[in-house]
């Protein structure tokens, strides 16, 4: 079999990734979910160029209701919840991208080597993975943190660390299906090194399915980053954060919801929206793989 018939594969993967971004970008699902991220990220990361004062300044008395001067009131401390919601979002966005883009770069590396071992490295790497799955990924990150104390690296490493079982289950269970195709033996009997062929034939056939495990995990990584600085462990005050403004203003809630609801919604409405995205994706990818077979 020539070096060009052994390319092949890859060709067609590339062309199936193309249809399969191409049916989702139609989906209207799709279409909503990135017009819900885009903007949240746009506030996230460009809010603070509009923010009106400093997010640890105390400009009146706490707990005010919505004005001219303070369109969403003031938080539990005199803060401008506007303000703060505007610097608050840029933690979030880069330490859940963060843990996602580690916790499925390593994943995938770790996945693709134990489905093409085919030997005892294959059983000890996912058994390494079984025992990191053992332990609930909020315990994981406390138990660390409290050892280690609070540095946001340190979260979104940990982060990273328990999606990674996850994502090399997905690449494993793609890759044992994939070395088993003729061009995978046929480049093995010509004496392709193992990195080449995992770099030119495999990983271009599982980008797709972890293009959909990436955005699942970073629905995820938003909701559990969200949640750690709302306990105490994330970004610490006086910084803003929309996970920790939910925890600071958890006593005014009967007389100022505001600067809790506010950073809900936008938490809620990046996971929402990343969720759409990454549903529509998949979606593309079941019928482009219906298609294909």
């Amino acid at each position: 079999m020539s070096t060009q018939a052994i390319e092949l594969p890859a060709a067609r993967a590339g062309r199936g990734r193309r249809s399969a971004a191409a049916r989702a970008l139609r989906q209207r699902r799709t279409q909503v979910g990135l017009v819900i991220t885009l903007l949240v990220l746009a506030v996230a990361l460009f809010g603070p160029l509009f923010a009106q004062y400093e997010p640890s300044a105390i400009v009146s008395i706490p707990a005010q209701g919505p004005s001219a001067q303070f369109p969403l009131g003031t938080d539990a401390l005199g803060r401008d919840v506007l303000s703060r919601v505007l610097w608050g979002g840029r933690g979030l966005v880069w330490m859940a991208f963060l843990a996602t883009a580690l916790g499925v770069l390593v994943g995938a590396a770790l996945g693709m080597l134990a489905g093409y071992s085919r030997s005892w490295l294959d059983d000890a790497l996912m058994r390494t993975m079984d025992v990191i799955l053992a332990f609930p990924q909020i315990i994981l990150v406390l138990l660390f943190v409290s050892m280690l104390g609070t540095k946001l690296w340190l979260v979104s490493v940990l982060i990273a660390i328990s999606w990674v079982p996850q994502v090399a289950r997905v690449a494993r269970g793609v890759t044992t299906e994939i070395v088993e195709r003729e061009y995978i033996q046929a480049a093995e009997a010509i004496k392709t090194p193992a990195r080449r062929i995992l770099r030119k034939e495999v990983l271009p056939n599982i980008i797709t399915p972890l293009a959909v495990e990436f955005g699942l995990r970073l629905t995820w990584s938003i909701a559990l980053v969200a949640a750690i600085s709302f306990l105490g462990f994330g970004i610490q005050p006086p910084n803003a954060d929309w996970g920790l403004m939910i925890s600071e203003n958890r006593e005014i809630i009967t007389i100022q919801p505001l600067p809790l609801v506010v950073p809900a919604v936008c938490i809620a409405l990046l996971a929402i929206g990343t969720n759409f995205v990454t549903d529509g994706f998949a979606r593309a990818v079941a019928r482009t793989s219906g298609g294909e077979g």
